[in-house]
């Protein structure tokens, strides 16, 4: 532990490792809970393989939708990688060290991927909005320039966004313990251990998430407001339900996204008198079902992915 005088009577620490509990409460249970766990990664680590072996090496697969797909496959890879590993080591060898700088480097990976993916959940709905409501420029308007410079201003939004989080929390002193009531380093769980003021941590964080999640949550409702206002003025009912079934996926991701880490966000901040095991379980299921699901939804519900799945299987 790295220690130093800050003043007459105030002394900073900071420990080299931090030790994360897993789920308080559960811990007979975590070799139990870590094989839905296991099973949930691979299928994540098989269904994302999967999307990108199909989009990236077809040309006729390099379209907006798919594109935006497949950046959103390798997101959720990298996310799991990020987490997963660790949180099985945990519950099956009970390794519940971690690195100060390797925690803070989770911790800007997992909250950083996490906008990224949001910004590209915004994409998607834009690319349904101009599908829909301006079929007719839908070409001219998402060339694959602007695709790519989508995908770097994902990378670069995410990144600008986190990197203070690192450089705030080793400013904070950790003078009582550096217990971690948690499976992973997220920023709330390591902000809330330390013995000095948080103000200015919690005040960021509650900023970023309005400036990211709130905003993208307010962009993707008018977008979608717009869908609905343009598909209920067709005429025809079989010309209204394609154009819903279009949106289908998109919806179901937006869903199973926003609504764990929005649990999550209040829970941290509202939520006192939530159980902490129930707390954690579902921080737990917010990392694992949605990368584990978009390859899932987007290849039962799209007719082009499913056929080529199919063939490759039978092949």
């Amino acid at each position: 532990m790295n220690v130093a005088s800050s003043g007459e009577n105030e002394t900073f620490y900071q420990p080299e490792n931090f030790i994360l509990l897993g789920i308080p409460g559960l811990e007979v249970s975590h070799f139990w809970i870590s094989i839905p766990m296991a099973g949930m990664y691979v299928l994540t680590i098989l269904g994302n393989s999967v999307i990108l072996a199909i989009i990236m090496p077809q040309e006729t697969f390099h379209k907006p939708m798919y594109l935006f797909l497949s950046m959103m496959a390798i997101i959720d890879l990298v996310a799991s990688a990020t987490t997963t590993p660790k949180i099985l080591c945990i519950f099956w060898f009970n390794s519940k060290e971690i690195g100060f700088s390797a925690c803070l480097a989770q911790l800007f990976f997992i909250h950083a991927l996490s906008m990224m993916e949001s910004t590209i959940l915004l994409a998607m709905a834009f690319d349904r909005y101009v599908a829909i409501c301006h079929p007719l420029r839908y070409t001219s308007i998402l060339t694959n320039t602007i695709i790519a410079k989508i995908g770097v201003m994902a990378i670069i939004r995410g990144s600008f966004f986190m990197a203070p989080a690192p450089f705030l929390i080793r400013r904070l002193s950790y003078c009582q313990t550096n217990v971690i009531s948690h499976t992973y380093c997220e920023h709330m769980a390591v902000v809330k251990i330390a013995c000095t003021n948080t103000t200015i941590n919690q005040a960021y964080g509650l900023t970023v998430a309005l400036l990211v999640i709130a905003v993208d949550i307010a962009c993707i409702s008018v977008s979608y407001c717009g869908i609905f206002r343009a598909v209920f003025r067709l005429s025809s009912r079989e010309a209204r339900r394609k154009a819903l079934g279009t949106c289908g996926p998109h919806i179901c991701v937006i869903l199973i996204s926003y609504i764990p880490a929005l649990f999550s966000f209040f829970t941290h901040r509202f939520g006192h008198n939530i159980p902490l095991h129930i707390h954690i379980t579902l921080a737990n299921l917010y990392i694992l079902i949605p990368p584990m699901c978009n390859p899932l939804i987007y290849g039962a519900r799209t007719k082009e992915i499913r056929r080529r799945v199919v063939a490759i299987f039978r092949q």
